[in-house]
C-alpha cells in the first residue's frame, strides 16, 4: 500500500511539473571588454531556439523592440546608443508591416565611458519580445549585471 501511495504521489508531482513548464526560447548571456583605461564595450547576447526570433532595436510599430536601459552611475556613462548587426527584414502578415528581427543568435554592443577606476560592473534592464510563426510570448524584462573585463 505504501509503495502504491508513493508511486501515485510521484506521478502527480511529475505531471504537475510538466504542466508548469514555462516556455523560454531565448537565453541571454553577457560579457565586457576594456578597450582602454577609460572605455569598455559590453556585449549582450541572445540565443534563440530554432524557429523563434526577437526584434531589432529599431522597430517602429508592431512588435515590442528589444531595448536596454542602463542604470545611471557615477562610475560610468554611455557613449552613444546600443548597436546591433544587420537584422533580417520581412513583411509580417500579423503586424501588417515590415519588421526587423534576429534568429539563432545576436550580439548587441554598448560602448561605455569609464569615469572611475573603481568601475567594476555595468547594471541595467533589458526588454524584448519573442515570436515564432504561430505566436508571440508576452514581453519580458530582465535585470542584468555585467562585470567589467580586463
Amino acid at each position: 500500500m505504501m509503495k502504491k501511495l508513493l508511486f501515485l504521489t510521484a506521478l502527480i508531482a511529475m505531471s504537475a511539473g510538466a504542466f508548469a513548464q514555462i516556455e523560454a526560447p531565448v537565453k541571454w548571456s553577457y560579457a565586457s571588454k576594456k578597450i582602454s583605461s577609460t572605455e569598455a564595450i559590453v556585449f549582450l547576447k541572445a540565443t534563440m531556439q530554432k524557429g523563434w526570433h526577437i526584434y531589432s532595436l529599431n522597430v517602429e510599430d508592431g512588435p515590442i523592440k528589444t531595448s536596454f536601459d542602463f542604470s545611471p552611475s557615477k562610475e560610468y556613462s554611455l557613449i552613444g546608443k546600443p548597436s546591433e548587426p544587420k537584422p533580417i527584414s520581412h513583411y509580417d502578415k500579423n503586424f501588417k508591416i515590415n519588421v526587423t528581427y534576429f534568429e539563432n543568435t545576436v550580439i548587441f554592443q554598448q560602448k561605455i565611458k569609464l569615469k572611475s577606476p573603481k568601475a567594476s560592473v555595468i547594471k541595467g534592464k533589458l526588454e524584448y519580445e519573442t515570436c515564432n510563426d504561430i505566436k508571440c510570448l508576452p514581453p519580458e524584462d530582465l535585470d542584468f549585471s555585467i562585470p567589467l573585463g580586463k
